[in-house]
């Protein structure tokens, strides 16, 4: 086997037992670097999936990094996730992998607001520049979280006129621009890419 399958093996194998010991809510993500795709999720909930770009090209990781974070992220439903990067390396140094750990702090931010105190600050870093420089995923989540709250809306509940409404909003705001977003988008409302494209078609017409 070489270097590089067992590298990707490891991450593979720490991928499946970090939920395992930290439960349902945190989901662990393999970033292929040479091929700028995700190669693998464990317990996935962000409604990404193998395949999918990774936005990490314009990276370039110093020798001296090796772990990225705390840093946090909003999750496509409007959840905080608290998230660390490990940057996995061969035998020459280069980075090859990155193994992201995704924690949702949905259930923790709940007993935070019943029980004043039970969780630590939030960390004051903000999100790694280079991390979200080209992270349409994250930005999508952002605009879709908060044109639904703006208008009492859940993510899971929207009717075709509201769900239009949504797709012309993000029409506009080129956030459906990327080769994938139609795709990524069509999972996020839980609806077939043909529908995000026939409400792109009605909003056109």
């Amino acid at each position: 086997m070489s270097t590089r399958c067992t590298l990707q093996a490891n991450a593979r194998a720490w991928a499946d037992a970090i939920p395992l010991i930290m439960g349902a809510r945190v989901e662990v993500v393999i970033h292929d670097l040479a091929s700028e795709t995700i190669a693998y999720i464990a317990n996935p909930y962000s409604r990404r999936k193998p395949g999918d770009p990774s936005n990490m090209q314009d990276i370039d990781f110093r020798p001296t990094d090796t772990i990225i974070g705390p840093y946090e992220k909003v999750n496509w439903d409007g959840s905080i996730i608290r998230s660390i990067s490990v940057v996995m390396r061969n035998v020459d140094g280069e980075a090859e992998f990155v193994l992201c750990i995704n924690h949702d702090q949905a259930d923790l931010l709940t007993l935070q607001n019943a029980i004043t105190g039970l969780l630590p600050a939030r960390p004051a870093q903000g999100q790694p520049e280079a991390l979200f420089r080209n992270d349409w995923h994250d930005r999508l989540n952002i605009f879709v979280s908060d044109w639904c709250a703006e208008r009492s809306l859940r993510i899971d509940g929207l009717d075709r006129d509201r769900r239009r409404e949504l797709i012309a909003a993000l029409d506009a705001s080129g956030g459906l621009s990327q080769p994938n977003a139609a795709s990524y988008v069509a999972r996020v409302l839980g609806v077939s890419r043909a529908t995000i494209y026939n409400d792109r078609k009605a909003n056109a017409g």
